[in-house]
């Protein structure tokens, strides 16, 4: 019978030591949430709907000092993607890059007369120019396709590319090292 009453004593004192405690810590917290207390926010510079809507496409240039494809990240106004984002990224690559270790590998003078989906393949429709004077050889031809094709991948309803020229399938560069009959994928 007394080690019960020892044993009940023990239990509320423990008890009464753990109520203790936890008012401690919930007390101690409070203050320290006062005293970290954080101001609103005011941004320097506010941010515009137009800064809202910037997104991030990867472009593929020729990169002068090493001979291979390297990206180009561009932020560009996503609404200018929402209507045909193919064509718009097709037009960037024949623009060419803003930076000057980059070169265009599509040729300036060249046109694009139309992009079209068919079954996640997108077939582009050149102007002549684009295979007009070229005698690049096959490793450089085959370069201007994985740069069209690497670009356009990133939106996710192309799986491959087909060129026409002037509205014509079948064509080839003048060396006949690339041959534009096939679809071509990653």
């Amino acid at each position: 019978m007394k080690n019960k009453k020892i044993l009940m004593y023990i239990i509320i004192i423990v008890l009464i030591l753990f109520i203790l405690a936890m008012g401690f810590l919930v007390i101690n917290n409070h203050k320290k949430d006062k005293n970290n207390v954080i101001e609103e926010y005011t941004p320097e510079q506010e941010i515009t709907d137009e800064q809202l809507r910037q997104t991030n496409v990867t472009l593929y240039f020729y990169d002068i000092s090493t001979g291979n494809l390297a990206t180009e990240i561009r932020q560009i106004d996503s609404k200018s993607l929402l209507q045909n984002p193919e064509k718009k990224l097709i037009e960037f690559l024949i623009e060419g890059p803003k930076d000057n270790n980059l070169s265009r590998l599509i040729p300036e003078n060249t046109k694009l007369l139309n992009v079209e989906i068919e079954k996640g393949i997108l077939i582009i429709n050149f102007s002549e120019d684009f295979i007009k004077e070229q005698n690049l050889g096959l490793e450089q031809e085959e370069k201007i396709i994985e740069s069209i094709l690497k670009t356009v991948i990133q939106l996710n309803e192309i799986n491959g590319i087909k060129i026409l020229i002037n509205g014509e399938e079948g064509k080839a560069f003048p060396d006949d090292g690339v041959n534009f009959e096939e679809i071509f994928t990653l």
